[in-house]
């Protein structure tokens, strides 16, 4: 399997829902460039958020511009203003946005002594990286590198649910091992924690996954290259 769990038709249905708000953003003014900056700030805050504990608001903020990042695309779409500067700041901000929010995470869940979800939160941080650079990495060799299950709008969907489901089940709480945090007082519900682990968790799991679909792909079309120039 070399594709996400959404469909190009669904994801074509989505580009076509938002063309609509994005040239209305337009008629006030924004241009596409703008409405990146807006999206990056607006995740920054997610990080903020999540690094200060404040798991629901990390959560809804995450979602919230993870759809907005549809409207700076579709705008330059609609309006003919499509730009490789354009597209190289909305790649670079999304991905810069991405890893502040897991570095939030790793923060957040640590100042609490949440050791699972922070480590699972940097583990995520390391493979996504990884998963967004094999793709520039093929488009700059002249292939094509978007394969895989958990291109960025997947992960940030697992993301969002795994914070905001961790917010209504108490929070992220120290992870109890024993019965009891050593040192920590009292006995502290961590079902959060494990939610958001367990969500952390799995998209480094389809990360790396999608590292692995991507290199094989590329190794493919090189051969294929290479069967071509010798035949």
């Amino acid at each position: 399997m070399t594709q996400s769990f959404v469909s190009p038709a669904l994801r074509q249905r989505v580009r076509g829902w938002a063309t609509p708000i994005a040239l209305g953003l337009g008629r006030v003014g924004l241009t596409p460039n703008s409405l990146t900056v807006i999206g990056f700030a607006g995740t920054c805050v997610a990080a903020w958020a999540a690094a200060t504990q404040q798991w629901l608001l990390a959560g809804v903020l995450v979602l919230a511009f993870g759809i907005f990042d549809l409207f700076d695309g579709a705008l330059a779409r609609a309006t003919g203003k499509a730009s490789r500067f354009g597209a190289f700041l909305d790649s670079t901000l999304d991905r810069t946005g991405e890893g502040l929010v897991y570095a939030g995470i790793v923060v957040g869940a640590a100042w609490v002594h949440a050791y699972p979800a922070a480590w699972f939160a940097a583990f995520a941080l390391a493979l996504a990286s990884v998963v967004t650079y094999s793709r520039a990495k093929a488009e700059a060799l002249g292939l094509d590198g978007e394969v895989g299950v958990a291109p960025r709008p997947e992960r940030l969907v697992l993301l969002a649910g795994g914070l905001i489901a961790a917010a209504f089940l108490g929070g992220v709480q120290p992870l109890e091992m024993f019965g009891r945090n050593e040192g920590l007082g009292t006995r502290a519900d961590s079902t959060g924690t494990l939610v958001l682990a367990l969500a952390l968790g799995l998209i480094a799991l389809l990360s790396a996954i999608t590292i692995v679909q991507r290199i094989v792909h590329v190794k493919r079309q090189l051969d294929a290259k290479e069967q071509e120039k010798s035949s």
